[in-house]
């Protein structure tokens, strides 16, 4: 199973952007999205490429509902 995770755009590069989601960090390539993001911009990150912008509460929900989930996971596999 793949997940796209939603994160948010903290530093542009050339055609890389850092992305943030809960203290974590990563490069992604920005090569398949249109239009660029911008710095403070969140976007769904898949497989190592920005696909899509998506605004910042649809962002936080996503990130709601995935902690919410591993938390229930946690819970359930102990």
């Amino acid at each position: 199973m793949c997940l796209a995770v939603p994160m948010k755009v903290i530093e542009i590069k050339e055609n890389t952007a850092k992305v943030e989601v809960s203290g974590t960090q990563r490069v992604v390539g920005l090569d398949i999205i249109d239009p660029l993001p911008k710095v403070g911009d969140y976007v769904i990150v898949h497989a190592g490429f920005a696909i899509n912008i998506i605004d910042e509460e649809e962002a936080q929900q996503i990130i709601n509902d995935f902690q919410e989930l591993f938390a229930y996971e946690d819970e359930t596999s102990q």
